[in-house]
């Protein structure tokens, strides 16, 4: 419910008092008495469901921008009248009251704090990211998001492309896209820092290392995040659900891999850090796409009866604009999910052939211990390298012509010039006490 308190300029009163009456609204009128062109103020409780469609009445009727309008939630309202127009107002079993218009731009414009604290947060949360991702601390990580103040930047911009607010869109696309920026440059900053400082090791991964593998190598199901942080944040502003947590997801989206390109470029890994880049611009389109389709699905328009048909042309145009750039973009994720499906299928083949050819009589005595897929690490789209047998026996020796033999049953099952690498442990005894001893002794083929 909704309280709202409208000032009525002179020369409107009646008209203002019509359209209450026709809408069959309670309401209280009193003279305006400041002499700075006012005739009356007109108090009254509304469903949150009649803001939108009286104010736009209004607004028809010639009560435009010299009409001062407070809105204000109402916990309780008892009047028999006002249960009849909540009841004509409720029809439809929606789920929620849809906010208004009007109040939706100003929750937009809220949720988008002062620059400076804007900037000071995101360079706190690019900090903490960057941190917790070389520290390979998920829950670090997981703070950065929390701090990390991109819901309203998100939001305002395509609730000013719906509504037309020139000022709320670009304010919003700027704020992302500086936003950003601000995260890269800083995590840059960071991880230039931790690298030559020697906090971590030398000669070591960085990507194998921390949680930056699956930053710098997306895959498709990273949209999933994007496009839902997009369409929970619409609904959290127009139907009143929890913002806090929405923001946590956005940043979740954006905050990570932002962070994953500081430490890569900084790393001098080009293509980690490329693979990295695309996923934060997929985000970014995925986010500001899903908010828009539900903005728009959700029925959102200009004010006024003339003013959708100017507004449908940018929205149209900012969809296709996000899209198409999502499009384009999600190719290499494509390749990503298509290789990890494949590098999937390949191990489950090849633990079975492992299996089938161990059991042979000349192989008695080895067991398999593992099999592993490994990928060429050229990010961000990698290929099959090789495939790794470890297998375990007593005898010290590599069997003869083992890799040649796993070699002829496993590559059939790759479209991939791959390479079959034998690794062995040897089981030693020693009196009472028995030890296992690690000798790996590296056999390959298919080169």
């Amino acid at each position: 419910m909704r309280y709202l308190e409208v000032t009525v300029p002179e020369g409107k009163r009646a008209t203002v008092l019509e359209i209450l009456e026709d809408e069959g609204i309670d309401y209280v009128v009193s003279d305006e008495t400041s002499g700075r062109g006012y005739a009356a103020v007109v108090r009254f409780p509304v469903p949150t469901r009649a803001v939108e469609p009286l104010l736009d009445r209004l607004t028809r009727a010639g009560i435009g921008d010299e009409a001062s309008v407070v809105v204000i939630n109402a916990e309780t309202v008892l009047s028999e009248q006002f249960s009849t127009l909540r009841d004509r107002y409720s029809q439809g079993g929606q789920l929620g009251a849809r906010t208004s218009r009007q109040v939706l731009r100003t929750k937009a414009d809220e949720l988008t704090p002062p620059f400076s604290i804007y900037a000071v947060m995101l360079l706190i949360s690019a900090v903490v990211a960057t941190a917790g991702l070389l520290a390979d601390s998920p829950a670090v990580v997981i703070g950065a998001m929390v701090i990390a103040p991109l819901l309203g930047p998100a939001l305002a911009a395509n609730v000013g492309i719906v509504t037309g607010d020139a000022r709320l869109k670009s304010t919003g696309f700027t704020y992302q896209a500086i936003g950003v920026a601000m995260v890269v440059v800083a995590s840059i900053g960071l991880a230039t820092l931790a690298r030559f400082a020697g906090l971590e090791p030398a000669g070591v991964d960085i990507v194998v290392a921390t949680e930056l593998e699956e930053r710098v190598a997306p895959n498709l199901f990273s949209l999933a995040v994007a496009l839902g942080a997009g369409i929970a944040g619409i609904l959290s502003l127009t139907r009143g659900f929890s913002e806090a947590i929405v923001g946590v997801m956005i940043a979740a989206a954006l905050i990570p891999p932002s962070a994953a390109v500081g430490i890569t470029v900084a790393w001098g890994m080009s293509g980690a850090a490329i693979g990295a880049a695309v996923l934060v611009i997929v985000n970014l389109l995925s986010i500001n796409l899903a908010a828009l389709a539900t903005l728009w699905i959700a029925g959102y328009r200009p004010q006024g009866l003339f003013e959708v048909s100017p507004t449908r042309t940018p929205t149209y145009t900012y969809a296709a604009i996000f899209g198409v750039g999502l499009l384009v973009l999600a190719a290499p994720l494509a390749g990503v999910t298509l290789l990890e499906f494949h590098t999937t299928e390949l191990e489950s083949a090849a633990e079975d052939e492992v299996d089938a050819v161990l059991a042979e009589p000349q192989y008695d005595g080895l067991e398999s211990d593992d099999v592993a897929v490994e990928l060429d690490g050229d990010y961000p789209i990698q290929s099959v390298e090789r495939v790794v047998v470890t297998v375990t026996g007593r005898n010290p020796d590599p069997e003869s012509g083992l890799a040649d033999r796993l070699y002829e049953e496993i590559s059939p099952h790759s479209d991939e010039s791959l390479i079959v690498e034998v690794r062995y442990v040897v089981a030693e005894e020693r009196g009472d006490e028995s030890e296992t001893q690690r000798v790996a002794i590296r056999t390959a083929d298919g080169t």
